[in-house]
């Protein structure tokens, strides 16, 4: 099977501490932990300026990317589509 990566984009640090944990429990455990990512903002200096990613490796068919998308649009953020 071919893996699949699954971006989560969330507004700060603590939505997506927030979001890494829930996909734990709602998911039954990844089975690769959730990377989070700092993403700074084009122009942006400010550290405060800058989107979080939730970064989700698994095989195809292992996430429903809509249940995803709910669950990033409960933290006021989307996953992003390839």
């Amino acid at each position: 099977m071919t893996d699949v990566r699954h971006i989560l984009v969330l507004p700060d640090r603590d939505a997506a501490e927030e979001v890494a944990e829930e996909l734990i429990q709602r998911f039954e455990g990844p089975h690769e932990e959730p990377q989070l990512v700092r993403e700074a903002l084009a122009g942006e200096d400010d550290a405060e300026d800058a989107q979080w990613l939730v970064v989700l490796e698994a095989a195809q068919g292992r996430y429903d990317p809509k249940l995803l998308d709910a669950l990033a649009d409960e933290y006021d953020g989307w996953l992003e589509w390839d």
